[in-house]
């Protein structure tokens, strides 16, 4: 899922900011490359992406354009997952103790790490607790200083209950932090991980108070991760933005920076995404059509990696606008859904492209239920459903899709086009809905949709699909797209979060996943295989399972 119309709201201050800062920027960069980088492998990688990020401040987004350039480029966090896997391993933090009830998490910090020096921020001290403090308490306190300064939404950290389960944050010393929980929390180790805990420095987050510039931590970033960044060109006429970062000399894995310099190509159009990377005017591009799958296969300069992906595809039902709030009429459209012949259709019939999901977590996360089964496509048992429940002249209802080509869902307006002549089969008339990834976001957080192609890439504990889809905590939020409050379902996820024992996890999680079953707030759609086209000449990369493409350790020969 991915958020948000920051961007575009600030666009022009942004472009007089970078005019105004473009000439220091020039003398300190130029300073910067000749003394430092030389220690880089000197050479720089191309990296196509399908969309524009929408502000650099990790906590705010929940889209892989903000990951990508954001979370997983210029950051660390306490605890990060290995190169292509979701395996948790210690990062800022360099390991740490839980106490025997679960309720405390003490981290003992990674000494000698470095903040980015940069034309708009050169730091006076190493990272320590008080950047870690600064992260987290912005995020859970309304009242915190900067919070009230630039009130900027966190909503993955919200959505899964952590400004309300963190009781109280400590440094015992410089380089020890300590979080005290209200309750047990088994995936709380694992969240660390994700974006949002991305470390900030709360010495540029004070000078940013001191100017009444608090909003620039979202256009000026500062981290401790790989890549510094370096600037942000909005498109011109003949070109595609670029997002420009430099390699880190002074990166504390050095091993992992092995380019002196990264760009990001701004490219909507898939198609020229494939001519770009085919002329080797980038070396690694997001979300290829499966229709050019065979192409990028045939080249011999190039190679095509794939993995299968912990994600899915769903239309949510709005439950909160009539009839969607009917059951019996969510069973009957589901049921008015031949989810086959969309696999077949938007990805060409490539054999092991994708599968057919009836379930809201994917076949390979542990507790998947596989006895759910979906009831057959069957349009004469649907209409006789829509009857029931008083619709025998049917309805007519809006279907939002997406603006963006994604993995589990190449071609969004194909799948719209054919659920809606399914649903014409049953008397449902379908307006199909179209807007811009800003304005589709702000509906879906709204609820201003009947219905909603959408979709999820996640991590490898349950909580991170079932609790942030579809807990009534996410319902003011546009993850939960279908505006589902089920206090059972709700109770079971709650006492899932506070057992370590991963049997009766998966008791409570199969027994959450039946009352999703039973109420589909959403039809599972598919979930699909991810590729990932890249030069040969690329060295070390792998496809990251989770929301965000890696540059860690990625080089070139």
């Amino acid at each position: 899922m991915e958020s948000s119309d920051l961007m575009r709201r600030a666009t022009h201050d942004i472009k007089l900011t970078f005019v105004c800062m473009a000439s220091l920027m020039a003398v300190v960069l130029a300073f910067a490359v000749s003394s430092s980088h030389a220690s880089l492998p000197n050479k720089t990688l191309i990296y196509c992406s399908d969309g524009a990020p929408a502000g650099f401040d990790p906590a705010q987004f929940i889209s892989k354009a903000e990951y990508t350039t954001s979370a997983f480029t210029i950051h660390n966090r306490l605890v990060e997952f290995r190169q292509g896997s979701a395996e948790p391993y210690p990062s800022l933090a360099i390991h740490w103790d839980v106490s025997s009830d679960g309720l405390q998490y003490t981290f003992y910090l990674r000494r000698g790490v470095k903040f980015h020096t940069t034309p708009y921020f050169i730091p006076t001290r190493e990272f320590n607790a008080d950047d870690v403090l600064f992260t987290f308490e912005r995020m859970r306190n309304l009242n915190h200083r900067f919070r009230k300064a630039y009130p900027a939404p966190v909503p993955y950290f919200v959505n899964l209950g952590l400004d309300k389960e963190i009781e109280k944050i400590e440094k015992p010393d410089l380089y020890t932090v300590r979080f005290t929980l209200r309750s047990a929390n088994a995936p709380f180790l694992m969240n660390l991980g994700l974006a949002f805990g991305s470390i900030l420095s709360a010495e540029y987050a004070e000078q940013l108070l001191r100017v009444g510039k608090a909003s620039n931590i979202n256009w000026w970033p500062v981290g401790t991760g790989p890549f510094i960044f370096r600037s942000y060109t909005k498109e011109a006429e003949d070109e595609s933005a670029l997002i420009r970062f430099d390699g880190n000399p002074d990166y504390w894995r050095p091993k992992d920076v092995q380019v002196s310099s990264l760009i990001f190509k701004i490219v909507p159009d898939a198609t020229e995404r494939v001519r770009k990377l085919k002329r080797n005017e980038c070396q690694i591009m997001s979300y290829p059509r499966p229709a050019d799958l065979a192409a990028i296969e045939a080249d011999p300069k190039l190679e095509l990696l794939s993995q299968p992906g912990l994600n899915l595809s769903f239309l949510a039902y709005n439950v909160l606008h009539a009839p969607l709030d009917n059951v019996l009429v969510r069973r009957a459209l589901d049921m008015a859904i031949n989810k086959k012949a969309i696999i077949k259709a938007i990805f060409r019939g490539r054999e092991g492209a994708a599968q057919v999901a009836s379930a809201p977590i994917p076949p390979a996360l542990w507790s998947h239920d596989e006895t759910l089964k979906d009831e057959p496509f069957d349009l004469e048992i649907a209409k006789a459903l829509l009857a029931q429940a008083g619709y025998s002249k049917g309805f007519s209802i809006s279907l939002w899709i997406m603006p963006l080509q994604r993995a589990y869902n190449p071609n969004p307006r194909l799948v719209a086009q054919m659920i809606q002549a399914d649903w014409a089969k049953i008397g449902v008339k379908v307006e199909i809905v179209a807007h811009k990834w800003s304005r589709y976001i702000k509906g879906a957080n709204e609820g201003e949709h009947d219905t909603m192609l959408i979709g999820w890439t996640g991590n490898n504990d349950p909580d991170d699909w079932l609790g942030v889809l579809l807990a009534c905590d996410a319902v003011k939020s546009p993850f939960n797209s279908s505006k589902w409050c089920n206090p059972g379902f709700d109770a079971l996820i709650k006492a899932a979060r506070q057992t370590n024992d991963i049997d009766n996890r998966t008791i409570l999680y199969q027994e959450a996943q039946k009352i999703f079953k039973r109420e589909l707030p959403f039809t599972p759609i598919l979930h699909a295989t991810t590729y990932q086209p890249v030069n040969k000449n690329v060295t070390n990369f792998k496809i990251n399972p989770l929301n965000a493409v890696l540059f860690t350790g990625v080089g070139l020969k």
